[in-house]
């Protein structure tokens, strides 16, 4: 069994073994517990997973996001015949954090894990009591929905030299029923990880990216070459949603989250002319799949897709990555790096990960407003 296995096979024991206050079946015997510590402290990829605020999570997902702990452990629990492990498929890259991606086989939650000791203790200590305030107080909000928080016990050989990730969330997966939609024959599903690409990014801008390679760049924000199509209550409720999450995220020193898009084309062999929102709300091919793994609150809205005013397009919009907070010391170092490359060197201004709060927040609502065109009735 390899790394990415092992790895799997911890999240999947820490969420369908463990119960919603957190507790675990343990071996009843002497000889069964000292075992089971031996081969915990001994083992290098899988660690000893527990839940952290298991309740608060729970309480999300039953009360808010009507999702009942049976269902939510059945999308980690193995196919028959299938080992544990099998339940959850690396995906994706490592990126720049070194994070590792997993999704169920059933495509309704991934898993990213959180190397970052920054990142994991910003969001346990300071974003979380916050974090589940605001989802269960405005649950149409753009922030991604997790669902789970998982952090290694105890200690072990493979924690100490951090052989693996000792953090994970386990979120929902807004890509769900692309899938589905592929087997169906429609039109692909596009999507873009949007950040505002104004600020300074050395990856791209020093030497005009000539000391990066063209797989490093390609990992930094995308862009969004076109306009999304909105009639102006859609826009005034996208962005009253933009303005509160941001205020948050902002009142907590976080900066460099994304919004994430999904855009999904009407299937149609042709659109010969404009059909209203509610004729394309109708369509049966876009509504989101009724076992969806959070399709409240109703009517559709961004988590499920809206559809554009000009009847092309159905979007859907999360925010995510907002783990990187100004008040700790990885990004106080880097901020005190960058503020020392442009007095000595050249004044090429902040990184979107040393920006202030408040000033990301402005340049990240503007980014969003700008990729909005409303359609005048």
């Amino acid at each position: 069994m390899g790394r990415q296995e092992r790895i799997a096979r911890s999240i999947v024991h820490a969420i369908i073994r463990t119960n919603v206050n957190g507790t675990k079946k343990k071996a009843s015997n002497p000889l069964g517990i000292l075992l089971a510590l031996f081969s915990a402290f001994f083992s290098l990829y899988q660690l000893l997973m527990r839940k952290i605020r298991p309740a608060d999570f729970a309480k999300l997902r039953r009360e808010y996001w009507d999702v009942s702990d049976d269902n939510y452990a059945d999308s980690f629990r193995p196919r028959e015949g299938a080992k544990d492990e099998e339940a959850l498929t690396a995906i994706g890259d490592m990126g720049f954090s070194g994070s590792t991606f997993y999704a169920t086989t059933d495509q309704k939650y991934l898993v990213k894990s959180v190397p970052r000791h920054s990142e994991h203790s910003f969001f346990r200590n300071d974003l979380l009591t916050p974090y589940v305030q605001h989802m269960a107080t405005h649950p149409q909000s753009l922030l991604v929905r997790i669902c789970d928080f998982l952090g290694a016990s105890g200690a072990s050989i493979g924690r100490i030299l951090r052989l693996a990730p000792s953090h994970h969330i386990v979120m929902e997966n807004i890509m769900y029923g692309r899938e589905e939609a592929e087997n169906r024959g429609d039109a692909k599903w596009e999507n873009w990880d949007l950040k505002p690409t104004s600020y300074f990014y050395p990856e791209r801008d020093i030497a005009d990216g000539a000391l990066t390679s063209d797989a490093t760049k390609e990992q930094l924000a995308d862009e969004f070459h076109d306009k999304i199509v909105l009639s102006q209550e859609q826009a005034d409720d996208l962005f009253a949603r933009l303005e509160e999450d941001t205020k948050l995220l902002a009142e907590h020193n976080a900066v460099d989250y994304s919004l994430f898009l999904v855009r999904m084309k009407l299937p149609r062999e042709e659109v010969q002319e404009e059909v209203q929102p509610e004729a394309a709300k109708s369509d049966s091919n876009l509504a989101p799949p009724e076992d969806g793994p959070s399709v409240p609150p109703q009517p559709p809205t961004w988590k499920t897709g809206v559809a554009s005013a000009d009847g092309k397009y159905v979007y859907r919009a999360s925010i995510l990555d907002f783990f990187w907070a100004k008040h700790k010391i990885q990004p106080r170092f880097m901020t005190l790096l960058i503020n020392l490359w442009n007095l000595l060197i050249s004044k090429d201004g902040p990184m979107s990960i040393t920006t202030t709060p408040e000033e990301y927040r402005e340049r990240f609502l503007k980014m969003c407003r700008g990729y909005v065109d409303i359609k005048k009735d």
